[in-house]
């Protein structure tokens, strides 16, 4: 069995050819741990916590397989990605999270279950919390710039009409 713990988690999570209702069921219970999970880490944001794979999971009262689902899913919002391409139970992992950037994947992720945690209201005021949010949403908003005129000077800073510069 040469495939990594990500690999592994990656191939029960994501299977195509599982039942949908069991899938279901399995997200739903997973999400479930993740958000039990996260209350605590939240509950003591200056706490950098560290350990082994088996250490965390053993910590957090869950299976192995279900820590590398939460690490693989933290990743991103970490100070420092841990090696979750490679780990194996006994390869030492942090949860040492950047606030501001786990908020914004919670809310890049659509996951209110997370980024409504209680716990949050401790570590963000209400108007920090608002242009988190806001800032995570607009970054994934696309604006078109104002359009030039033929008769608008042109753009690329030569002096001349649009018309008679790039717009040709």
């Amino acid at each position: 069995m040469s495939n990594t713990l990500l690999e592994q988690w990656r191939a029960v999570a994501y299977n195509e050819k599982s039942d949908r209702g069991q899938l279901q069921q399995f997200w739903a219970s997973y999400f479930q741990i993740e958000k039990e999970i996260y209350e605590q880490l939240l509950s003591n944001p200056e706490e950098e916590v560290r350990g082994t794979v088996k250490e965390l999971a053993e910590r957090y009262h869950q299976s192995v397989m279900t820590m590398v689902g939460f690490l693989d899913g933290i990743d991103e919002s970490l100070k420092v990605p841990n090696p979750i391409e490679t780990m194996d139970e006994d390869t030492e992992v942090n949860l040492v999270y950047d606030k501001e950037l786990l908020y914004k994947n919670m809310v890049a992720a659509k996951a209110d279950w997370l980024y409504e945690l209680p716990q949050w209201k401790e570590i963000f005021s209400e108007e920090e919390r608002k242009k988190l949010y806001k800032e995570q949403k607009e970054s994934g908003t696309i604006r078109k710039g104002k359009k030039v005129g033929r008769n608008d000077p042109c753009p690329c800073g030569s002096g001349k009409k649009y018309k008679k510069c790039c717009g040709r």
